[in-house]
């Protein structure tokens, strides 16, 4: 069909099975914030704003990528350590030179094959953030900065190398805020807000951008960022994508106007009643139960999106809760969309790469379980033992997922009721297991030599039915 820029024909726009199949994306925050590559550990967002506040969080921002608005705030963290690392007379600015040196070591087929052994299926790099600093040879540089780009094309050597490997493309770009446009320091709620700029001079900036992103790289996915200018009439530019790009999908953080005051960290990116979008974007957050729409939840391997050298192991995930990250998000119909923020030469720290391995590793045994499902009946469940379940399926199978390795070869499922001609299997296991009906329950002997793993998927066909609750 046609899209016409009106709220009623854009939400026509169903959200394409190969985004609901997909579950895993990765988000690349890479840029001149690479450089310094500092930020203070302060912890996850929501938890900082819960406890703390918001005030707090941006004088305290753990994420490296916000450097030069930290570096403005006057005894901040930022502050103190860009003084005595760089001296009072190097500014943000100066950065440009370090990051285009040392992104000529960068390549782009390194990132795309170990995002392909992740198991990702596409790949959302920055391609301007709250910086101002662009990232392709934009035919638009900012009217106050000259030449404020990479001096390589990031965003069309990446885009080539993950085709290449068939994972889809999409692009994050910051509409909301631009420093370049307006430098005031964001300290607060009211500030972010306050400080997107809404000249037209940025308006047809902007809107200038996307459509070349949209034209020049074909994105599947529109990311944007921190809301957009109030006069924007964005109908037209999601009709002109859509129009383009059919099976795209736009996120929900295109937002004209401040949300109504809360205090809770998601409200910064919530969208309006009236706002289209195709799938919101929980950051550093999850839901408890099974949405009635699409949703992608976005976080950081550790507490930043761009690479924070003061990060440990203990900052970062552990193999093990990104998997069952992974499989909690997907059966209550999410996304995954996990960030690595590489180093200035474009190399990824190994804190980062080893959690992406093992996930790879453990998707390539029981992916089937989570790749092209949809949510079922039940998002969780539990055995008799105490062992958390969770549940997907797709077709004529449901596949439940022990959440750890449970003690002894013998688990009850409860609140399942089986045919009996149902087979259960356990994926990367030959054979079928033996199974017997304990009034609620689901008893199945597991293989004796199940060994330890984060997550073991069963099979069970035909669907069992739930009789839970």
């Amino acid at each position: 069909m046609k899209y016409e820029p009106t709220y009623e024909s854009l939400q026509q726009h169903a959200v394409p099975d190969w985004f609901h199949n997909a579950k895993l994306g990765i988000f690349v925050h890479w840029g001149l914030f690479s450089v310094p590559a500092w930020a203070p550990l302060t912890g996850e967002l929501e938890k900082v704003v819960e406890q703390a506040g918001w005030e707090t969080w941006f004088a305290h921002n753990p994420y490296a990528e916000w450097y030069a608005n930290s570096l403005q705030i006057p005894g901040s963290p930022t502050q103190r350590f860009h003084t005595e690392a760089y001296g009072g007379n190097f500014t943000y600015d100066d950065f440009v030179p370090l990051f285009n040196e040392a992104a000529r070591q960068w390549n782009p087929e390194e990132w795309a094959a170990l995002f392909k052994r992740a198991g990702v299926r596409y790949v959302v790099p920055v391609t301007k953030h709250h910086d101002g600093f662009l990232l392709w040879p934009s035919e638009r540089t900012s009217p106050a900065k000259k030449n404020y780009r990479s001096e390589r094309d990031i965003v069309g050597e990446l885009a080539d190398a993950v085709r290449k490997h068939g994972l889809r493309l999409g692009l994050y770009y910051s509409g909301g805020l631009d420093w370049t446009f307006n430098a005031a320091p964001i300290r607060n709620l009211q500030s972010l807000f306050d400080g997107i700029p809404q000249s037209p001079e940025y308006v047809a900036y902007a809107n200038a951008h996307w459509r070349e992103l949209i034209d020049r790289y074909e994105p599947s996915i529109m990311w944007n960022d921190i809301g957009y200018p109030a006069g924007t009439n964005v109908g037209e530019l999601f009709a002109y994508y859509y129009n383009t790009l059919p099976d795209g999908v736009i996120n929900d953080r295109f937002r004209q106007g401040p949300p109504e005051r809360g205090g809770s960290a998601v409200e910064a990116n919530e969208p309006a009643k009236d706002q289209h979008y195709d799938f919101r974007t929980p950051e550093y957050a999850t839901y408890d139960e099974i949405m009635p729409y699409k949703w992608e939840s976005t976080r950081g391997l550790g507490f930043s999106f761009g690479y924070n050298r003061n990060e440990g192991v203990e900052h970062h995930l552990a193999p093990d809760t990104l998997i069952r990250m992974l499989v909690d998000i997907v059966s209550k119909n999410g996304n995954l969309l996990i960030n690595v923020g590489p180093a200035a030469d474009g190399s990824i720290p190994e804190l980062q790469r080893k959690p992406l391995e093992a996930l790879g590793a453990w998707l390539a045994v029981n992916g089937e379980a989570i790749f092209d499902t949809r949510p079922w009946t039940l998002a969780e469940g539990r055995t008799t033992g105490g062992t958390a379940v969770r549940y997907t399926q797709k077709g004529d199978a449901l596949y439940a997922i022990l959440l750890d390795t449970p003690r002894g070869n013998v688990v009850t499922m409860e609140g399942l009721q089986a045919a009996p001609q149902t087979t259960v299997q356990l994926l990367g296991y030959d054979g079928t297991l033996d199974w017997r009906q304990e009034g609620a329950g689901l008893t199945i002997a597991l293989p004796a030599e199940l060994g330890q793993a984060p997550a073991h998927a069963l099979r069970l066909i035909p669907q069992p039915s739930s009789v839970a609750g």
